[in-house]
């Protein structure tokens, strides 16, 4: 099989016409040497680590007669996730010598429904809660990962790897993780869907924390039929498949016209999306959510920083003796360790999160109660009354990478911010290109409304899922 007809195939389809799960995965590896990997033309660096035992994993799929809704499907998991034998170690030094021993949970019901493990992707290291000048995408372990529309340009993060390596038809499905943005934002930047369930769907165990309150796992791939599939396996929940291929016909959306990204080509294609919505039945209603404020971003990253130090006080000690303990020691090893760890930008959330101390103080309660008031009583509940999602673009088209400067979106709608800080579902759809660039919508619901939001993006979905095709352009 030829890997550059691979990467607009539908390995599903392939799998059902029996083309051997060993053949897909030789072709998929053949296609990371090429493309991915440092040294290469394009070096996409999406892929932090391929699994050596993924083509014996494929031959076993292949000699089972045991079936599965993923059986022989290649997956790739975000590298903050545990995989045995794979580092696991949210792109950082420190914990890339102590590889994970044992599957996470949700990895071990991806290997239950038949999926071939494929390797672990790159992502912003920490998933992006270590500084304010982080450049999204770079981790001291993976280097930076590139978007496969153009080079120059970011993946977005933290789940940069995912993303890109969907993009680039390096495989079919891959798992991210999402605190506030890190599914929505690489799915909207690499044109692919992805969706973050509510917080509690899917186990977190195994998962580098960044907040209790706020993470949660999910799927991604280059169609919302397809995230839906491996949501379903993730979930451990029948049935979404089927209410996503229902349609949109009669579902109330609010329009969230105070979303916007500010981005004029951006936000002209969101209006040509709703158009697709409305065409399929949707019943669309205009919405004026509030934004958030300095005060309420203020509180929600108090509240990320306080749970961080107990996140990783919690699991650092899982992963062996050897390393860091907790986030002072780790603070400790980067110091020490600059050259690497600290060569593009530093740790200042890292140790602004140590003088905040954790998450049993007055301080964080504060801030904790008053989000999620802001969330649930002011920003979500008033405008989705009577509704049962709310749709907005997410982010302007990738912006350039730049590890001198650092940077973050000038042009991001704060789509994810309320439901975020309320443990909602988001899911994200591509809705076109701008100048040659994808761009995506947001669709927000109430927890259990994911098969409700997938179904919102396939309607939005352009016919022959548009996607990048190789070779990457410079």
């Amino acid at each position: 099989m030829d890997d550059d007809d691979l990467a607009y195939a539908d390995v599903f389809t392939l799998r059902r016409e029996g083309v051997p799960a060993r053949e897909v995965v030789g072709a998929l590896l053949a296609r990371i040497a090429e493309l991915d990997a440092p040294g290469t033309p394009t070096e996409l660096r999406s892929v932090l680590a391929v699994a050596d035992s993924a083509l014996d994993e494929a031959a076993a799929r292949d000699a089972s007669t045991a079936s599965g809704p993923l059986h022989g499907v290649p997956v790739l998991v975000k590298d903050n996730i545990e995989v045995a034998g794979l580092p696991s170690c949210a792109g950082a030094t420190s914990l890339a010598a102590r590889p994970a021993t044992a599957d996470a949970p949700l990895v071990a019901r991806l290997r239950r429904a038949g999926a071939v493990v494929l390797g672990t992707t790159n992502l912003s290291e920490w998933a992006n809660i270590r500084s304010t000048r982080s450049t999204g995408g770079w981790s001291a372990v993976g280097g930076l990962t590139v978007n496969p529309w153009a080079l120059d340009r970011n993946a977005g993060g933290s789940s940069s790897g995912s993303g890109a390596a969907l993009a680039a038809g390096l495989a079919p499905l891959a798992v991210g993780t999402e605190t506030d943005g890190s599914i929505t934002c690489p799915s909207s930047l690499n044109g692919v869907c992805g969706i973050k369930p509510a917080v509690g769907a899917i186990p977190k165990s195994g998962v580098v924390p960044v907040s209790a309150s706020q993470d949660s796992p999910g799927p991604m791939a280059r169609s919302a039929e397809e995230v839906a599939v491996l949501l379903e396996v993730l979930a451990a929940t029948d049935g979404i498949v089927r209410r996503v291929r229902e349609g949109v016909a009669g579902v109330r959306v609010g329009v969230a016209r105070t979303w916007h990204t500010g981005h004029p080509g951006t936000d002209a294609c969101f209006d040509d999306a709703l158009e697709r919505l409305r065409a399929a039945g949707a019943e669309l209603v205009d919405v004026a959510p509030v934004r958030p404020g300095t005060a309420e971003e203020e509180d929600e990253l108090t509240v990320l920083l306080c749970e961080l130090v107990d996140g990783l006080a919690a699991y650092l000690p899982t992963r062996g003796p050897d390393g860091p303990q907790d986030l002072a020691e780790v603070v400790a090893y980067e110091q020490a360790h600059a050259e690497v760890e600290l060569a593009h930008f530093g740790h200042d959330l890292f140790e602004r999160a140590l003088e905040l101390g954790g998450s049993a103080t007055d301080a964080y309660r504060a801030a904790r109660g008053r989000n999620l008031a802001w969330a649930l009583d002011t920003c979500l509940e008033p405008a989705m009354e009577g509704l049962e999602a709310l749709v907005a673009p997410t982010y302007g088209p990738a912006w350039k990478n730049d590890l001198v400067l650092g940077g973050h979106p000038a042009l991001a709608s704060p789509v994810t911010a309320a439901p975020s800080i309320a443990g909602w579902p988001i899911a994200t759809a591509p809705m076109g290109l701008v100048e040659d660039l994808p761009v995506g919508m947001g669709v927000v619901g109430r927890p259990g409304s994911e098969p409700v939001l997938l179904a919102l993006c396939r309607a939005v979905e352009l016919p022959g899922r548009p996607g990048f095709r190789a070779p990457a352009r410079s």
